[in-house]
């Protein structure tokens, strides 16, 4: 991103997506494009608040279980950027199967949505991470985005945290320099579905 903010492409869209109405929805398919600049600068805020508020460095672990947003791409972003490694677990996977991916990799913080459409249901990722996370012991915190907006969510105010409210006092010209790494630091750990 960095690269690509200082030359042509500053402007040019980096992300289209697409999202999944409700079955019921009358409303247009919702539709987001992302230029390198805008992508850029959301990364550096939610890296700030990785490193700032969350207290995440070099090293730590995080979880991404969320469905194809482009919050899950910013996400993976900001944490290559100051040095997290994390694993993105498919959104349709069990409690069980996330619990035990979390705690293969010893992941500090979960990312989660408070749910998402799929073929026009409503699937509860953040019930289903609830479940998960206990037997989870390394897990602090759940970070939800509000993916539908829903109200009916359990919180628990010692562990979750939303992070539209994390990036609310961050600046919009934040900057975190990237971290530097080796080449044989680890960026990330896939789960083969084997």
């Amino acid at each position: 991103l960095d690269r690509h903010v200082k030359n042509w492409r500053k402007n040019k869209v980096a992300i289209i997506w697409e999202g999944e109405p409700a079955k019921s929805s009358n409303e247009p398919l919702e539709v987001k494009t992302i230029t390198y600049y805008e992508l850029w600068r959301i990364v550096n805020r939610v890296a700030y608040v990785m490193r700032n508020k969350l207290g995440l460095k070099k090293g730590d672990r995080i979880a991404l279980y969320m469905p194809m947003i482009p919050e899950l791409h910013i996400l993976m972003l900001a944490a290559a950027r100051i040095g997290v490694i994390f694993t993105e677990v498919f959104s349709g996977f069990s409690a069980e199967a996330l619990a035990t991916r979390v705690n293969d990799l010893g992941a500090r913080y979960l990312f989660t949505t408070d749910g998402y459409y799929r073929r026009g249901n409503i699937i509860r990722t953040k019930d289903i991470a609830d479940k998960a996370v206990k037997d989870c012991p390394t897990v602090e915190k759940i970070v939800v985005i509000r993916r539908l907006g829903l109200t009916d969510i359990s919180i628990d105010s010692n562990r979750d945290v939303f992070l539209d409210e994390l990036l609310r006092d961050v600046p919009y010209n934040a900057f975190v320099a990237p971290e530097q790494l080796d080449s044989n630091d680890t960026l990330y750990v896939i789960y083969t579905s084997g």
